[in-house]
């Protein structure tokens, strides 16, 4: 229980039903070595997932007047992607707190990205129930929507090519290229290495299983030299 107390200081919020913070802890996994729990999380992470849906739009709608649809769209997917929701679950330590099965808990599963993205919808899905919209918004508001206004603010709902090629073209005036620079293993299993150049110029590379990923990790890195230089 005292466990539980010091989430829900995380948490901003008392529940109420304590069951229902428990569920939404609860992965599938731990129902296979606990016959006796009935409920997993999914139901509640689907809850949740609206709830968030909801939250994060009209927030965007309140706060962003003078966007277009398009961009308060691409908002969206970033500040709900798996990514943002994960190093928020990190943060509030939702991880320590999942009830999972031993083997769920031996291949990392308290530190899976998904994993703790759906967790942080489970709850929020638990705090609706709980409690209705108004405490839901108050959370997002601290742990969520501050986030939200640097996505908006430096266009991280862009991913690392769109971004690279609009600060090539506003410092260099012109449009980045890639090239393959390696590629290893069998065509099965193979992993590029591509570079990014603008005019003769390499300014980052990366590797993946793609040339897309490969591309990305470039375009990433290139926008971390920019910043640095």
């Amino acid at each position: 229980m005292k466990e539980i107390q010091n989430l829900e200081k995380k948490l901003y919020t008392k529940f109420k039903t304590k069951e229902l913070l428990i569920t939404a802890l609860t992965h599938r996994s731990y129902l296979n070595e606990n016959r006796s729990i009935k409920e997993h999380n999914e139901r509640l992470e689907f809850l949740g997932d609206a709830v968030l849906e909801l939250l994060v739009t009209q927030y965007l709608y309140d706060h962003c007047p003078n966007r277009a649809e398009g961009e308060l769209t691409s908002f969206r997917s970033a500040s709900v992607k798996t990514d943002t929701l994960a190093e928020i679950s990190r943060t509030l330590g939702l991880g320590e707190h999942l009830l999972m099965s031993k083997g769920e808990e031996r291949t990392g599963g308290r530190d899976k990205d998904y994993l703790l993205a759906n967790t942080f919808e489970a709850v929020l899905g638990a705090m609706y129930l709980d409690q209705g919209f108004t405490p839901c918004k108050s959370f997002l508001e601290k742990v969520l929507f501050p986030k939200v206004n640097i996505i908006i603010k430096e266009r991280l709902d862009l991913d690392p090519k769109t971004q690279f090629q609009e600060k090539a073209q506003e410092f260099f005036k012109e449009t980045p290229s890639y090239r393959v620079v390696h590629e290893k293993g069998p065509d099965h299993e193979k992993t590029f290495t591509m570079a990014v150049f603008i005019g003769k110029k390499e300014f980052g590379r990366g590797s993946g299983a793609s040339k897309q990923k490969a591309e990305e990790e470039a375009a990433q890195k290139a926008l971390e030299s920019l910043v640095r230089n």
